[in-house]
């Protein structure tokens, strides 16, 4: 079966993090996000991977190459991004029979998507509490019956995974209307699918839609809590590390450090004299945890610097940040009340009662710098020495 992978969104609800790296390239413990989809599909029984990508990026062609675990991928460019139908549009010219569509942006649960290969035609389906984020699914006697984008007045609480195993469809399929939204909507072609064939639901019991930062985050705590104790980097012999802590190769941990697993430490970084990781952290390749540094529950991308006595709480950090000396970022407001963020230009409530702060690419800190909960910092955003940040830049 081939699976058409889409990986060429340009993850608007995620930026300042997508401005310098593809949303499917974002870290999700030790694989980039579209690794995860990739493994899922290949243990689904994927023959082929047609990867959907950007024309002005070539990372998720240089970092897979042409296979993955001995499965061949074929590239398809999408040079206008004219949404999820023109994608798989995209990879048509390559489909040779039934197929598999999936999210190049969201976690399966790998025992249920090959129930969706198995169980062809089918579509993921997952139980959610409040379905009016998402496309909804509508069923009856064990057969699909509609499909409806973010309804206001959801028929179900099904949510579309965004995981479909359909029949062969000519190029012709995929020429659809103009959504409201200005795009060609995939669920568009798989409406008419249902209408025409038999669709079964196959509910996934894990599935996460990795779409806005504090998402970025839980998939990283999911996968981190997955890990298992591996220290093959350079650790003082007065460093302690408890519990399953991953050290690469090339890592360097140093003296009077303690990491608290799980926590993934990648190859080229430095952590401490006297630092302190915890709570399912992710410190990225070549990265600097400065002397008396504490990261709690974070995100730390690669080749940034947080410099001594810094403090890190549930916050995401692009790439080549610089943190300065004494950097604070709050993580908790006093009234307890759920951290709000962002999201393409309106607050929006992340649901997490701690979160602290997403850090764009480039970011430079003054030294003691003090950053609010929910703050968003755009790519290159430089602090003044002392000042407070309250609000996003």
């Amino acid at each position: 079966m081939q699976f058409v992978v889409l990986a060429a969104g340009r993850g608007r609800r995620l930026s300042p993090l997508t401005d310098v790296v593809p949303k499917p390239m974002l870290p999700v413990g030790r694989r980039p996000l579209l690794g995860h989809v990739a493994e899922a599909a290949v243990e689904a029984g994927a023959s082929e991977l047609l990867f959907v990508v950007q024309s002005d990026d070539d990372s998720v062609r240089s970092h897979f190459g042409d296979r993955y675990r001995d499965v061949p991928i074929t590239y398809a460019v999408q040079a206008e991004p004219n949404g999820t139908a023109g994608a798989v549009a995209c990879a048509a010219d390559h489909l040779e029979g039934p197929f598999v569509v999936l999210n190049g942006d969201n976690l399966y649960d790998g025992e249920a998507l090959s129930k969706v290969v198995d169980r062809a035609p089918a579509i993921g389906v997952h139980r959610v509490s409040d379905p009016r984020e998402y496309g909804v699914v509508s069923q009856d006697g064990g057969t699909v019956t509609g499909l409806v984008e973010k309804p206001a007045y959801p028929p179900t609480n099904f949510a579309n995974v965004g995981a479909y195993s359909l029949p062969y469809l000519d190029r012709d399929a995929f020429e659809v209307s103009t959504s409201d939204r200005g795009e060609q909507e995939f669920t568009d072609v798989v409406s008419t699918v249902i209408d025409e064939y038999d669709v079964t639901p196959v509910e996934f019991d894990r599935w996460l839609d990795v779409g806005r930062p504090w998402e970025l985050l839980r998939a990283n705590e999911l996968e981190i809590q997955s890990t298992t104790r591996s220290v093959e980097g350079s650790v003082h012999r007065d460093a302690h590390l408890r519990g399953n802590v991953v050290v690469e190769p090339g890592a360097e941990v140093r003296e009077r450090t303690t990491i608290e697993g799980p926590a993934i430490v990648r190859s080229g970084a430095t952590v401490g004299p006297g630092a302190y990781v915890r709570g399912t952290s992710y410190v990225g390749e070549n990265v600097t945890i400065g002397h008396g540094v504490e990261v709690k529950n974070s995100v730390v991308m690669s080749d940034t610097s947080v410099g001594h006595l810094a403090y890190v709480g549930d916050s995401v950090l692009g790439r080549n940040v610089n943190l300065g000396a004494g950097t604070t970022i709050a993580n908790l407001r006093h009234d307890e009340r759920p951290i709000e963020l962002t999201v393409q230009g309106e607050r929006t409530s992340t649901g997490r009662r701690k979160f602290g702060a997403v850090v764009g690419h480039g970011v430079k800190t003054g030294i003691d710098t003090n950053l609010f909960p929910g703050v968003t910092l755009s790519t290159g955003t430089t602090t003044l020495p002392g000042e407070t940040v309250e609000r996003d830049r």
